[in-house]
């Protein structure tokens, strides 16, 4: 483990935690989520959970998904820039895969921009298969999507 991924812990979103997540948004998105997007969701959605991955007080990165029935849909994942490659967006998807369990889940699904090799490596790494394209999904520039699944989540383990 890396010296970097001792000092990194989990919690859930709160909104103290909306000015981090922002930088974050920002730095890692041709068009980001609204402040207001993230604050709906953390507060007024029963589906959706949230987490931050922080170094101290320092939010580092951050996750969602969302629970229904036995299935878990990944909404984001994003990792600060300086963070990025050392295994913290791999530990925030454990940590989803885990709190999914622990909310009865047994898949999980996300889709990735068809640009986005890192990620596409990262899931298929813990699991995931490449199941379908959504045509033009992420509308700011028309890319597609792949839709990736991870059926047993208790593998992902």
């Amino acid at each position: 483990m890396s010296r970097l991924l001792e000092q990194v812990y989990f919690e859930e979103m709160t909104p103290e935690d909306l000015d981090g997540v922002m930088t974050i948004e920002k730095l890692s998105f041709p068009t980001p989520w609204s402040r207001q997007a993230f604050y709906t969701e953390i507060m007024e959605n029963s589906y959706a959970h949230y987490i931050v991955a922080r170094v101290g007080k320092t939010v580092i990165g951050y996750a969602g998904m969302w629970l229904i029935l036995d299935e878990a849909h990944v909404t984001n994942v994003a990792v600060h820039p300086d963070y990025r490659g050392r295994g913290v967006g791999q530990a925030l998807m454990q940590e989803l895969v885990e709190r999914a369990l622990q909310e009865g889940a047994e898949s999980m699904t996300l889709e990735v921009r068809v640009s986005n090799l890192a990620a596409q490596q990262l899931y298929e790494k813990l699991g995931f298969e490449k199941r379908g394209i959504r045509r033009g999904y992420y509308t700011d520039v028309k890319e597609d999507a792949i839709i990736m699944w991870k059926d047993n989540l208790r593998e992902t383990r």
